[in-house]
């Protein structure tokens, strides 16, 4: 299927571009996704979660370059580590050096993101313009939601944009690495 071509993927990316919240599959999970500029669809994000700004949120496109601004300067065996494809969807933890606002990094000096495969995130990312927010479409202590109809269940009656596709064969969240120590977090 062309998701680049798909009306309601090309739906789903105008909606993100005007500021709103969309859910979508990605490898393992659904995820909850915006513009990670706007900080008025972040914040509609966490209190759709009940999660706090602290925590920081994921970066997910599926292209390397969408992340340029944040490797340009990194260690050139961080930047082959980060976009050396992976087997296991991989979250990497990644210096940002001011390049993010906060209420994406939350309180660390590090931001997660991700380069992938799922054809649904490479039609978002690429139709919104760049690299969109990606957190698990549930709310703070639930399961994260593994198909649409758990996303509906859980965000009744909210303003979300759902997209079509299902999640990959992993089940459950990413895996996430320190992409300078090599150390695993989750």
């Amino acid at each position: 299927m062309n998701y680049l071509a798909n009306p309601r993927i090309r739906h789903c990316a105008r909606v993100i571009r005007a500021g709103g919240v969309v859910s979508y599959p990605t490898e393992g999970v659904w995820g909850l996704g915006c513009d990670p500029e706007n900080q008025h669809a972040v914040e509609t994000i966490l209190k759709l979660k009940s999660r706090p700004v602290h925590k920081g949120l994921i970066l997910i496109s599926g292209r390397a370059e969408d992340f340029s601004f944040l490797l340009k300067d990194a260690d050139v065996s961080i930047q082959k580590r980060v976009i050396s494809p992976t087997d296991v969807a991989t979250t990497w933890l990644v210096e940002h050096k001011g390049r993010v606002p906060n209420f994406i990094s939350g309180d660390s000096n590090l931001v997660a993101i991700r380069i992938s495969s799922h054809p649904v995130v490479s039609a978002l990312s690429a139709l919104a313009g760049g690299a969109i927010v990606s957190t698990s479409a549930n709310p703070a202590g639930l399961p994260s939601a593994l198909n649409s109809t758990k996303v509906r269940h859980y965000f009744r009656n909210q303003a979300i944009c759902i997209s079509p596709g299902a999640i990959a064969a992993n089940r459950g969240a990413s895996r996430i690495i320190n992409a300078a120590s090599g150390e695993r977090l989750r």
